[in-house]
């Protein structure tokens, strides 16, 4: 049998509400990020045919311009959109403890709540012509050539 290469795909997309304001901070070189939680909702039926809901909680970090557009456009309750990859952090907390998160890397955010302002004229809400979908420029800097092809064609490989 021929070796197969399994694909190196990590891809995410979720729907849901901040559970609080975002927390967004510089790195020591100036370098942007923001921090925040999405609840994500399921609806099911049990087996006496009951509608239940579960939440799942994730927690979302996204860099350079995308965090300075999260800080200036979300705050708790906000809906989005996310397209991004899982990452894993291990780290030591001050009394010697080992912790690990895995949460979603942003690649793109849509924000799905209108933004909008009161008109000082007219006192009547105006929506502003912002784009409302923001995409970190910086993510395929690390893919290869070959992954960023499949991404570009929605994880199908093209013959030539």
């Amino acid at each position: 049998m021929a070796d197969l290469k399994m694909p190196e795909m990590n891809c995410v997309v979720i729907a849901g509400n901040l559970t609080k304001d975002p927390i967004f901070r510089q790195t020591t070189n100036g370098t942007p990020v923001v921090n925040f939680t999405v609840a994500s909702n399921r609806k099911f039926r049990d087996s006496g045919n009951q509608w239940q809901e579960d939440v799942c909680y994730v927690g979302i970090v996204a860099w350079n311009k995308l965090a300075d557009s999260c800080r200036d456009r979300l705050k708790k309750g906000s809906a989005v959109l996310i397209d991004g990859e899982l990452q894993s952090r291990n780290w030591k907390t001050d009394d010697g403890h080992n912790r690990s998160i895995v949460e979603i890397k942003a690649r793109r955010i849509q924000f799905l709540n209108k933004r909008g302002h009161m008109s000082d004229v007219t006192m009547e809400q105006v929506t502003e012509d912002e784009p409302s979908s923001f995409t970190d420029e910086s993510f395929d800097h690390f893919l290869t050539n070959e992954e960023a092809e499949l991404l570009r064609n929605n994880g199908h490989k093209i013959s030539e």
